[in-house]
């Protein structure tokens, strides 16, 4: 490995400008050099705050540039996939936050594309699988320490009523689910290590904003169930159980959106003993980060292949659907 990959970041969304870029920035593989927004004023802003060389009045002038790599894509989910397509198109390689579209037909559309441009990376970034704790628990299911996974039990909340955010817009893709719910199938899918049977799932419409503020839902896998419950609606909480029929893992300080300045705790149960393990302080967007240029730099697979955004999209739809006909919903496995 050779040299940084060059990083654009398409617009000023608080995520890329308080958690990514700043953790890209201290990546051994990554360097922001430019970012744009719709207006020249808030790209500058953003740039000159954070430190970054190059800013931009529009997406397209960002993409025109010959001096970035690669860009990420933190815009509001319905424009996920016309500006990831944008960016191949342009000769970019692309990490594009989740979900990677509104439905699992557009996923598709941006993974048809990405295939037209095989010498270019494309994925989903959800950072939470590269992180040491996750890592762990990963690996401990994979060596059966926990004998065969039966369920998987999540929960991810948070309280915002604020009627400009984009979780209100229905057009922009907003919700629950498509929000904080898309890890909780995520985690089932990968800890499992297969896609789930069929779904049923409840959605809570709030009718104000016209998208869900509370959504459950029950996976069925071959050989055991999920369950989870999201909200935009109710007090915070992150909770994460993985069990086996001779074990359990519990993802014991905030599974999804782990600090960056303490070590976090993953916990192994086999009857009485229990063991801790303590990851590294570390952020996991700057390993994100650094395993997409990693691939980039070496032409190599990424982490996450796109095909894995388009199945968890696919389950997305169809606990959307079970909602609306009460009833479950069959996937192809």
């Amino acid at each position: 490995m050779s040299k940084k990959v060059r990083w654009g970041i398409l617009s000023t969304a608080k995520i890329g400008v308080d958690k990514v870029i700043p953790a890209m920035q201290k990546g051994e593989l990554t360097e922001v050099v430019a970012i744009a927004s719709r207006t020249m004023d808030r790209a500058r802003q953003a740039a000159d705050r954070l430190g970054v060389s190059r800013a931009y009045g529009s997406y397209e002038a960002l993409l025109d540039d010959p001096e970035v790599d690669a860009v990420y894509v933190p815009l509001p989910n319905d424009q996920h996939v016309s500006w990831s397509i944008r960016a191949l198109e342009a000769g970019k390689h692309v990490l594009c936050e989740k979900p990677l579209g509104l439905s699992a037909a557009q996923a598709r559309e941006l993974a048809a594309a990405g295939a037209r441009y095989p010498k270019l990376r494309l994925m989903e970034a959800f950072m939470y699988r590269h992180h040491p704790q996750w890592r762990k628990a990963k690996q401990w299911v994979d060596t059966r320490q926990i004998g065969r996974v039966r369920s998987v039990q999540t929960f991810f909340s948070f309280f915002n009523v604020d009627p400009a955010n984009v979780r209100h817009d229905p057009a922009m893709g907003g919700g629950s689910l498509m929000d904080v719910g898309c890890y909780a199938i995520s985690v089932a899918r990968w800890m499992f290590g297969s896609e789930p049977r069929r779904v049923v799932g409840l959605l809570e419409e709030d009718s104000r904003f016209h998208v869900d503020r509370l959504t459950s839902a029950l996976l069925e896998f071959d050989t055991g169930m999920a369950a989870f419950t999201c909200s935009m609606q109710v007090a915070p909480l992150q909770q994460v159980q993985i069990v086996g029929d001779e074990g359990r893992i519990e993802v014991a300080d905030i599974p999804f959106n782990a600090p960056p300045d303490r070590p976090c705790v993953v916990r192994l149960t086999r009857g009485d003993e229990s063991t801790n393990y303590a990851c590294e302080i570390c952020d996991q967007y700057t390993i994100q980060g650094d395993l997409f240029a990693e691939s980039i730099i070496n032409d190599t697979p990424v982490p996450t292949p796109i095909d894995d955004a388009v199945r968890n999209m696919e389950a997305i739809d169809a606990v959307v659907l079970s909602s609306r006909t009460g009833g479950w919903v069959s996937l192809a496995t």
